[in-house]
């Protein structure tokens, strides 16, 4: 059976753009009797907000978009990414970094698809000075790149809009799974977290399309299975910038608390054509 599922993270309203996420994954699991599931991506403690959690329940109601099943909170989920991380650092694929932005800057990164590529200081120091360091300082957790391709081998993955992708996890460097500030990146949580949930097919936005090699990698090192993904076109304002929270979108909580008709707009962002002000981004699928 197919299984899509809605990931918003409580950290801001939902807008338009949330809006038309929901529905393009609701839609497609409805399609054929599929289950559309939600999961609260609520694992950054310094931004996350529980009032923000019972606002993704108003919407998605007020859009006519119902759930199946219990909703599942990443915060019940931190003993499987320490675990994962664990597996991980057993293997030898893990290591700490104590770099801030500045000194990776500072050290001749390159551009990469998000972002300055890690250039792989702290990959060499020795072990000792890592615990010493890891006892005492602030830590993120990096994945060995070089290291996880030569155990995974060459991979693959499919996108329902660009079909099948070469994965090229490398052009990332070694990403971060475990933030300083957070007990999982997004990358390893949204990895696992789909296949607990058995996702079937993964729908999102394109902007996460480069992401995906990365997702690839992760689930060949632990074995589970690639859901199919369809990365769909993006909600763009009036000045042809995606619409995003960091950008000031107009709350759905706003318009639904000022009397509009949330099933009405579901049935406008189900058409071609658009209200003025709104448009669709250029999405792109190519390879990083």
């Amino acid at each position: 059976m197919m299984r899509t599922r809605f990931a918003p993270s409580p950290n801001g309203a939902l807008h338009l753009g949330h809006a038309y996420a929901a529905m393009c994954a609701h839609d497609l699991a409805r399609q054929i009797g599929g289950a559309f599931l939600l999961r609260i991506e609520d694992i950054d403690g310094v931004r996350s907000r529980p009032d923000l959690v019972e606002a993704i329940f108003a919407d998605l109601s007020w859009l006519g978009l119902t759930w199946d099943g219990a909703v599942l909170f990443q915060s019940t989920r931190l003993p499987a990414y320490d675990a994962a991380l664990a597996e991980l650092k057993a293997r030898g694929l893990l290591y700490p970094c104590f770099c801030t932005r500045s000194q990776i800057a500072a050290a001749g990164a390159q551009p990469g698809p998000e972002g300055l590529v890690y250039p792989g200081t702290c990959r060499a120091l020795g072990e000792d000075e890592r615990a010493h360091r890891v006892a005492l300082e602030p830590h993120a957790w990096r994945l060995d790149m070089a290291g996880a391709i030569a155990q995974t081998g060459p991979l693959v993955w499919h996108d329902m809009q660009a079909g099948d992708q070469a994965a090229r996890p490398e052009l990332f460097g070694d990403v971060v799974l475990a933030r300083k500030d957070a007990p999982a990146s997004y990358h390893l949580a949204v990895t696992l977290d789909d296949a607990h949930q058995q996702i079937s097919h993964v729908v999102r936005g394109a902007d996460l399309f480069a992401a995906t090699h990365v997702h690839r990698l992760l689930q060949a090192l632990f074995s589970l299975p690639a859901p199919v993904y369809n990365h769909h076109r993006l909600l763009a304002g009036a000045d042809g910038r995606k619409l995003a929270k960091s950008e000031g979108a107009a709350a759905l909580a706003s318009l639904r608390e000022a009397g509009a008709d949330g099933l009405a707009l579901l049935e406008i962002l189900r058409k071609p054509l658009l209200p003025s002000g709104i448009s669709w981004a250029e999405p792109s699928y190519t390879s990083p």
